[in-house]
């Protein structure tokens, strides 16, 4: 049944191949921009990922004018106010963003001072308090997981206050975003593994939560099929360029659909879990999927039902009988689990990260009830509900 009311909104040009890197000067000067800034990390610079596209401005008319290395695996203020910085002393008029969250939540912001000029990024935050479009910005994600490029929001670590703050405005999306499996080639077996089950819940969440639209599933189960087909490939053959596309795609369709669509408990504890633990966002994401699941199968085991599709192929899904199809869904992701467990020793419960205490479970469920995402779950939680998920979990 259609909603009586949805809106649907992807506004990022998605520019995606094997050369999609060597469109980006002729997409630049489309928008009027010569002196395009790259922000990104050490990490991305030593693995060589800027040679493919440094060759690719050579003998355009469009320059590379500076190259902004220091963004920190957790950003922050002062972090975003030192690239702004940099944007202004060397005459930059766009952003290319290349690497993964971190430096897109690093780039949207600067994007947000260069803009609107000063280095007060704080009357910014929260959500929808940008005036106007901001300058051209391109993200190329090395990793396939966050969506970030397809998505209107960004997060920054205030330092001197210890909270995070949000930014969420339609203004903060990229002009485009380019997927080239040469950006994700040097992601090692625990990454890929971390980042493939990171978009595996922003596309199970998006499908299965209450703000799910027709448009919204489209994108969702098409990046679960591809996740599917070819995470476990990718793992064992990493310099797969093909399946590294197709999961380059796969994470960018889950961002566009949970951008959409929202996401639920599985988020809600994850976010809590890594504010307390500190853990990465898509570890998180493999602890606490098949248990929320679990917990939500009762009002709309369907939902959870139909993914056993894209998740399995027609054959499996058609001899599972319709009423043990959301089991073996739950079931199929419990196996992708432990085989990741097996290839890169992702951890499946909270005791295996080695990270966790019991004493900091009722500190994370605190977190979670109060997390904005739980609102789009299917089925209301409690804080002793969110507690058995923990202890499931462990």
């Amino acid at each position: 049944m259609t909603k009586a009311y949805y809106e649907f909104f992807c506004p990022v040009k998605v520019i995606a191949g094997h050369a999609a890197l060597e469109h980006i000067p002729f997409e630049l000067a489309a928008l009027g921009a010569k002196r395009p800034m790259i922000i990104t990390d050490k990490g991305v610079r030593s693995n060589g990922l800027l040679t493919p596209i440094e060759a690719a401005f050579e003998g355009t008319d469009v320059e590379l004018s500076h190259i902004f290395d220091d963004v920190p695996p957790d950003s922050s203020l002062e972090t975003v106010r030192a690239a702004a910085e940099a944007y202004r002393s060397n005459q930059c008029d766009a952003i290319i963003a290349i690497g993964g969250g971190s430096v897109i939540d690093t780039s949207k912001a600067t994007n947000i001072l260069v803009t609107e000029g000063g280095d007060d990024l704080l009357k910014y935050s929260g959500a929808h308090n940008l005036p106007r479009p901001l300058k051209p910005f391109f993200v190329i994600p090395t990793t396939s997981g966050t969506g970030s490029e397809v998505t209107m929001v960004a997060v920054v670590s205030d330092n001197q206050k210890n909270v995070k703050l949000a930014f969420a405005s339609s203004y903060l999306m990229p002009h485009a975003a380019i997927l080239d499996p040469r950006m994700t080639l040097t992601l090692p077996p625990h990454l890929t593994a971390m980042t493939g089950m990171d978009a595996l819940t922003h596309a199970v969440e998006a499908y299965t939560c209450m703000a799910a639209n027709p448009m919204s599933d489209a994108y969702a189960t098409a990046a679960i099929k591809k996740i599917s087909a070819n995470l476990f490939n990718v793992i064992e053959n990493l310099s797969d360029a093909e399946g590294r596309l197709e999961l380059a795609q796969a994470s960018t369709m889950a961002g566009v659909a949970f951008s959409n669509a929202m996401v639920g408990l599985v988020h809600s504890l994850g976010h809590a879990l890594g504010a307390v633990a500190h853990l990465p966002h898509g570890l998180c994401m493999n602890l606490f999927l098949p248990y929320v699941l679990e917990y939500n199968k009762e009002v709309n085991g369907d939902k959870i039902a139909d993914l056993l599709l894209p998740l399995v192929g027609p054959d499996i899904y058609s001899q599972t009988p319709a009423n043990e199809r959301a089991d073996k869904t739950i079931a199929t992701i419990l196996a992708m689990r432990d085989r990741l467990y097996s290839l890169t020793k992702l951890p499946r419960t909270l005791s295996e990260t080695g990270k966790v205490s019991k004493a900091q479970l009722d500190e994370v469920a605190e977190k979670a009830l109060n997390d904005g995402s739980i609102i789009y779950n299917p089925k209301e939680a409690t804080l002793k509900d969110l507690r058995e998920i923990l202890e499931k979990a462990w």
